[in-house]
């Protein structure tokens, strides 16, 4: 790939847990040329591929004529407890996610790929789902030329804050890792760092709807990057 069409890689969620090693193997990634966070505050990074652009969540309509590159990884996400409330929850996991998504389109990116849920379903009701559904299905309605969802079982790795039940679940499905079989798979957890990598390998793959579960991205993140 010559230097002149080399892409660039539009991230928001950075600095979470699946989002760091995506920025980590991006800057490896010779067939990217520039990396644009979108930051919360500015961290501290020394690599000349990195632009960051700081922004307020609750004002993202300032930024929105920023958001240019080739290809936007979505790896926003927060949960209720964090959140502090539901409505709170859905400005970020819904509305956010939305207007991230309709600004990248209006300004020409043609692949979007984001982090959803297992068992993300519209007509669900549970409130973490049902959000999660109804993100997706406006993602469907945007028309990408590439549209890539990733539905993760629990994610492996350090996180920066503890979430003691999500700690829990991991050891339960751990131990029970040699029963979870079949149909069952898309319920095992998948490291984070194999997320990343199934983003990247999926946002450079087949154009269309792509919706990826624990299963799916495992085999996917298993692959080479190039």
């Amino acid at each position: 790939m010559t230097n002149q069409n080399k892409l660039t890689a539009v991230i928001f969620g950075s600095t979470g847990l699946t989002g760091k090693f995506l920025t980590e193997l991006l800057l490896k990634d010779d067939r990217y040329k520039w990396l644009v966070l979108f930051v919360r505050k500015e961290i501290k990074v020394y690599h000349g591929k990195i632009r960051q652009v700081v922004f307020n969540p609750d004002r993202i309509e300032d930024v929105l004529h920023e958001i240019n590159g080739d290809q936007l990884f979505c790896c926003l996400g927060t949960t209720i407890k964090k959140a502090g409330s539901q409505e709170a929850f859905y400005k970020t996991d819904h509305h956010l996610i939305v207007d991230i998504a309709k600004a990248s389109k209006r300004n020409n990116i043609p692949v979007f790929t984001v982090i959803s849920s297992l068992g993300a379903n519209a007509t669900s009701k549970n409130f973490y789902l049902n959000t999660k559904g109804n993100t997706e299905e406006v993602l469907k309605s945007i028309g990408f030329k590439t549209l890539s969802i990733l539905r993760p079982s629990l994610l492996l790795g350090i996180r920066p804050e503890r979430r003691p039940l999500e700690e829990i679940s991991k050891v339960i499905f751990k131990a029970l890792g040699f029963v979870i079989a079949g149909k069952l798979k898309k319920y095992k957890p998948v490291h984070a760092e194999t997320v990343a990598k199934a983003m990247i390998i999926s946002a450079n793959g087949k154009p269309g709807l792509n919706i990826l579960e624990s299963d799916k991205i495992e085999l996917l993140g298993s692959q080479n990057l190039q």
